[in-house]
């Protein structure tokens, strides 16, 4: 059997974001559990390089493989994030008893936009765990930008208060669009507000909405949008902070997502110091995240302690969520490469059972 090649189109039509949040919910609590690793990314930006690249390996043992690939044959997971028995060794790529290597390779240009394109452009590779022998490779742009919001989906059901009703997103770029797919169902939500700089952006957004998402208000600035939101979702391109905390409800669920570099943020010093913080990897919040680096370095948080949980580790149990309806939770996401090995494994055994894709002989 040859290497599978699934282009954007062939993706994002074996990767629906429902099964996909259950496949990221699978392989984060594997995670937990010691079966599914991955190092800090390392990122190359070379002088006068308009962007950068960065590279994230990751690795699934058997069990976290399955779980990653979505476990049942409908896609849905284990109640507590494992994977069927038979979930392992599938010629296919879906899992692997001995396990599964993936490197996504992603080039981060800013420019991008501009020129119709995603800033996100790269590819996602599976290889053979036994014998490294790839066995996909996969555009990275729209794997990311699923797999992104699939997590988000993940956190605020796990996190945002039951009655939430009220959902804000700042932003209406490819991460803006993808989060308004994937929260749809997380909770039965009265209205939904958007806001973007740009406000042809918000009001194409609020038309690509899927079917019964009640988009009330393109609001004409982040506090319009923000105030008594009960889940806010930060998406933009912003160097500097769009949300303030005096904008926020009590009881509210913040996903901020978008600044993925030490020098950007989205959100203020003063909203991770009064959050309960959690995240997909503490390492990368450390490394990667502008705000909760100047918060270290202001004094605003008490080090390392202040992030409550990884995400994975309220999945899989072994850490408390939310306290109460009152409290101010925080998901600080990053992205992490078991995620993209999770979203291309299941990509790839719903392309071969669905007859999508390339094969190629390397």
């Amino acid at each position: 059997m040859g290497v599978l090649i699934l282009s954007y189109a062939d993706v994002e039509a074996a990767l629906p974001a429902d099964q996909c949040e259950r496949a990221m919910a699978s392989v984060l609590a594997a995670r937990a559990r010691g079966e599914a690793f991955n190092p800090l990314r390392s990122v190359t930006t070379p002088p006068g390089a308009p962007g950068f690249m960065g590279l994230m390996p990751a690795y699934a043992a058997g069990a976290g493989a399955a779980a990653g690939a979505g476990a049942h044959a409908d896609g849905a997971a284990h109640a507590d994030g494992a994977a069927h028995a038979d979930g392992a060794a599938h010629a296919d790529g879906a899992a692997h008893a001995d396990g599964v290597f993936a490197l996504k390779a992603i080039c981060l240009l800013p420019g991008n936009p501009a020129r119709g394109l995603d800033t996100h452009q790269g590819t996602v590779t599976l290889f053979d765990g036994e014998t490294g022998v790839p066995i996909a490779i996969l555009n990275a742009s729209v794997v990311t930008e699923i797999r992104t919001a699939a997590v988000t989906a993940v956190a605020t059901r796990a996190l945002a208060r039951e009655d939430a009703r009220v959902l804000a997103i700042l932003g209406a770029g490819v991460q803006g669009r993808s989060h308004l797919r994937a929260l749809a169902g997380v909770r039965p939500w009265d209205e939904v507000r958007l806001f973007a700089p740009t406000a042809e952006h918000a009001h194409s957004l609020a038309a690509s909405a899927p079917p019964g998402m009640p988009v009330a208000l393109v609001a004409s600035s982040a506090r319009d949008a923000v105030q008594g939101a009960d889940v806010v979702v930060t998406a933009t391109s912003a160097k500097q902070p769009v949300l303030e905390h005096g904008w926020l409800a009590p009881g509210a669920h913040i996903n901020a997502v978008g600044a993925s570099s030490p020098t950007a943020m989205e959100i203020t010093t003063e909203i991770v110091a009064a959050a309960a913080l959690f995240c997909d990897s503490r390492e990368s919040v450390g490394a990667e995240a502008g705000e909760y680096r100047l918060a270290l370095q202001q004094g605003a948080i008490p080090g390392d302690g202040h992030i409550r949980a990884e995400l994975g580790e309220v999945l899989a149990g072994t850490h408390a969520g939310r306290a109460d309806a009152a409290e101010l939770t925080l998901f600080r996401s990053l992205g992490i490469g078991v995620e993209d090995l999770a979203a291309a494994q299941l990509a790839v055994a719903t392309a071969r059972r669905l007859g999508l894709g390339t094969e190629v002989e390397l």
